[in-house]
């Protein structure tokens, strides 16, 4: 019987696990314009040690070594092949969609690493760091900083009313308590135009008059969709107003027997992060071994139930925020589930690798 075609565009979270987990049950293809899997969770630790990188970046060959590797990105689809920006044309009998947010980052892992070293220099040899943006990922580099670096001057200008506005008022509060016991100075409802400032000038402007100096700043508000391209396709109409495929309880796009999205990109509503990521990928490649075996099967497909929202913010290596279902919690015990090791060994072996890099 000949293997049944299935092209993963986007090798994000979602992309590279079911990847992983379905190339010897089908003929897999992955495009994705960069060569590597990149652990996102612990990429802000790689600014502040930089050898965190080497475990965190995973050429795509390292876990998916049977399928083929496309490095492009896709520019269009018909309803039986993907067509890239290099030229490509890629047949398909499933398609899932996995192109999670837009990222402007370097194409090979040795560029990556080298991204991440020039990163840290930056905060070395900065005394004081403006961070614009108060969501997750301001805060944890804030507290990545705060924590390695406490001699330096760290500020965060947030245009929201309270941190992390993504999960609840406690998780904010009790956030920036301790951002503020590490000196951390927080401006909220404010904002920044980094436009307007040249590279040899320390003093920055915010929306409210405020001067703020720093050596320098990093930019970490939230980055859009990858889904404009959809928008030029066939599946135009299954975007919702956000940009979000909007799927079925299968993860399959509405009304497409074929087509599934997984991950950030799709419309169920839930908190996105990377653990719902890899549970749509999981769920989606059991789904896909069912069809792709064949003998009307598709009464056996499992469905996805939107999760709670449940998150663990870390602030630096051993205290972290946890918002749970009932509770929120700060302090060591969120910090030993998740700011030690970032669960970077754990996502290594999920891709069937070891926890740690040999000659790293």
């Amino acid at each position: 019987m000949v293997d049944k075609k299935v092209v993963i565009v986007g090798g994000g979270v979602a992309g590279a696990i079911l990847a992983k987990n379905l190339q010897h049950q089908a003929n897999v293809t992955l495009i994705d314009p960069k060569e590597y899997f990149e652990i996102p969770w612990a990429n802000l630790r790689a600014l502040v040690e930089p050898s965190v990188a080497e475990r965190i970046l995973i050429n795509h060959r390292e876990y998916f070594t049977k399928g083929d590797l496309v490095t492009s990105s896709a520019v269009n689809i018909s309803e039986t092949e993907v067509f890239t920006e290099d030229g490509s044309q890629i047949a398909y009998d499933y398609l899932v969609i996995a192109t999670g947010h837009k990222e402007h980052t370097a194409k090979t892992r040795t560029e990556r690493i080298d991204q991440y070293k020039e990163g840290n220099e930056k905060i070395k040899s900065a005394s004081s760091v403006l961070i614009v943006g108060g969501g997750p990922t301001g805060v944890e580099l804030a507290a990545e900083i705060a924590v390695d670096f406490p001699d330096k001057k760290v500020t965060i200008v947030h245009k929201g009313s309270r941190l992390l506005e993504y999960i609840g008022p406690k998780a904010s509060s009790k956030t920036l308590k301790w951002l503020k016991s590490k000196k951390v100075d927080v401006k909220l409802e404010q904002s920044v135009d980094l436009d307007s400032h040249t590279d040899g000038n320390k003093t920055y402007q915010t929306s409210l008059g405020e001067t703020i100096e720093a050596d320098a700043h990093f930019l970490s508000i939230g980055k859009p969709l990858g889904s404009a391209w959809l928008r030029q396709t066939f599946l135009k109409d299954d975007l919702d107003a956000d940009g979000r495929v909007k799927v079925d309880e299968y993860l399959r796009v509405k009304g497409r027997d074929n087509i599934f999205a997984i991950g950030d990109i799709t419309d169920v509503q839930e908190i996105k992060q990377g653990v719902y990521a890899q549970a749509h990928a999981l769920l989606v490649a059991k789904n896909l071994k069912l069809l792709t075996e064949g003998g009307g099967k598709e009464h056996k497909l499992g469905s996805y139930k939107a999760q709670a929202p449940i998150s663990i913010v870390s602030l630096g290596r051993k205290i972290g925020v946890a918002q749970l279902p009932f509770m929120t919690i700060l302090g060591r015990f969120p910090g030993m589930i998740k700011s030690g090791d970032l669960f970077v060994g754990k996502t290594r072996k999920g891709l069937g690798l070891e926890a740690n890099v040999k000659n790293a």
